[in-house]
């Protein structure tokens, strides 16, 4: 919205500023991160006094990584991110931009499914919400309709039925046919969105681990939408691509402010609201990009995250067909799964055997996984330049 001020640098030089997009991206990250501090306190006590707590799991395993305490934590803590990053997305990206109100309306549609699983999951008391299904159905729609509403927008249909691969200036394979590009349309929304569901398990995991894939793509996003950058490093030119960094700059900004309130020990919780949506909308634009690849490269944790849990469900249910009994958690490729509470199981056990307290194992847990997201999202960056 606040570019018609760029319009004003004949009267006004300095007003050229707002055309720029690194100033915008940057202004609206900080924007979204002041807004977060500011109503973030307040969102937090507002969701106590109505009793939004998190509903922990029950059953012997849970106990065994201690997360009792956690119980009544208020949750919910997505609309945060949401709020900000929408406010200053509307205040600094250009509101002509198709792409943008796409990826917007991803971030959205996303957080109302993850709203309705966390909801059901505080009227019913307890950790089960959406059934896996229902969630998938309800994601999966909004993956035809983003592909069809790709398909009305120029600039990416150009695109769209091309596939793209890293270390590979030329396209893999040209003139994709649609029964082929919308399963894979929906495959990236729909993985991405579960694969950061499931890495919220720890106080700012999720958010911790995000910011640099997001940070990433919106690299990727501001060299798509610049013909120069793009022709140098040979990747995909996308017009109007680089206010889908503005956008990225603002959801980073929300996302860094909800984990200031979010860190150990967390004073909130994003939930399926807050998990579900930022995965949808880093999908949907490394998907306008077309930096699909690229994207798993950068969310290497969110992508091992999701398939510990496959790993671990498929030796189960094996198991379970071949003796009609449950696999003993010895035999079990992980003593937990997501990989993550495997993690932190494994170091509660060695700090116990070291005689020092085992509170600090979660925490240590989540900040090496940032690092190795950040290593992950440098990595997927330089792939630019290697063609």
């Amino acid at each position: 919205m606040l570019t018609w001020l760029a319009e004003m640098e004949a009267k006004v030089s300095w007003l050229r500023i707002f055309q720029y997009v690194t100033f915008r991206a940057a202004a609206g990250g900080a924007t979204a991160f002041a807004l977060s501090l500011w109503f973030g306190r307040r969102m937090i006590a507002g969701l106590r006094r109505m009793h939004v707590g998190q509903e922990v799991r029950k059953g012997e395993e849970w106990k065994a990584i201690g997360h009792g305490g956690k119980q009544g934590t208020p949750t919910m803590g997505g609309l945060l991110i949401l709020a900000t990053a929408g406010v200053a997305t509307l205040l600094w990206c250009d509101w002509g931009n198709a792409m943008v109100w796409l990826s917007l309306a991803t971030l959205v549609y996303m957080g109302g499914v993850g709203f309705l699983d966390d909801w059901l999951k505080l009227k019913r008391h307890n950790s089960d919400g959406l059934s896996e299904k229902r969630k998938y159905v309800l994601e999966g729609l909004w993956a035809v309709a983003a592909f069809a509403w790709m398909e009305s927008i120029p600039e990416v249909r150009a695109h769209l039925d091309t596939f793209y691969v890293p270390f590979r200036s030329a396209p893999l394979w040209v003139g994709v046919p649609w029964w082929v590009m919308m399963p894979w349309v929906w495959l990236v929304i729909v993985g991405t969105t579960n694969a950061v569901n499931l890495t919220d398990g720890l106080d700012g995991l999720a958010a911790g681990c995000y910011a640099p894939v997001n940070a990433a793509v919106v690299v990727m996003a501001y060299v798509a939408g610049h013909s120069v950058f793009a022709g140098y490093l040979r990747v995909p030119a996308v017009p109007g691509a680089h206010e889908l960094a503005v956008f990225g700059g603002c959801l980073l900004g929300g996302v860094l402010g909800f984990l200031w309130w979010n860190a150990y020990p967390a004073k909130v919780f994003m939930g399926d609201t807050g998990a579900l949506a930022l995965g949808g909308a880093v999908a949907m634009v490394a998907l306008l990009v077309k930096q699909e690849l690229a994207l798993a490269v950068a969310g290497a944790v969110f992508v091992v995250e999701a398939l510990s849990v496959m790993i671990q469900r498929g030796a189960c249910k094996a198991y379970r067909r071949r003796t009609g009994q449950t696999l003993p958690q010895e035999k079990r490729p992980f003593r937990m799964a997501p990989l993550h509470h495997h993690f932190e199981i494994v170091s509660k056990e060695h700090l116990k055997a070291l005689g020092r307290s085992p509170d600090a194992a979660e925490n240590s847990v989540v900040v090496r996984f940032w690092v190795v997201s950040a290593l992950c999202a440098a990595a997927a960056v330089a792939l630019l330049k290697v063609r």
